[in-house]
């Protein structure tokens, strides 16, 4: 994987989406697309994801995203397009912030 093909992705999901399974879905999704990074709660309601790898494969994590699991009712998703920092080995679902 070249430098240039990889980035960062930042989320934050809104709607009915805590509670439903949300984190986990991530997590999975995360992990079939081999992306690295986590995903939690905010106090706010909301399910923020940061997420590292291919940029073709995170363009597919953000579809998700939109849709969310079956019992998730996604109303917006705010985004932003980082550098790739590297840091993550692995797709954590983190405490709630």
């Amino acid at each position: 994987m070249t430098e240039s093909s990889t980035a960062r992705l930042h989320a934050l999901v809104e709607g009915i989406v805590q509670g439903v399974g949300f984190r986990i879905f991530v997590q999975r999704e995360a992990a079939h697309l081999n992306l690295t990074g986590w995903v939690r709660n905010t106090w706010e309601g909301n399910v923020e994801v940061v997420a590292e790898g291919e940029k073709s494969q995170l363009e597919k994590l953000l579809s998700a995203l939109k849709v969310g699991p079956a019992s998730a009712y996604v109303t917006n998703v705010r985004f932003v397009w980082l550098p790739a920092s590297n840091e993550f080995s692995d797709f954590r679902v983190r405490s709630t912030a």
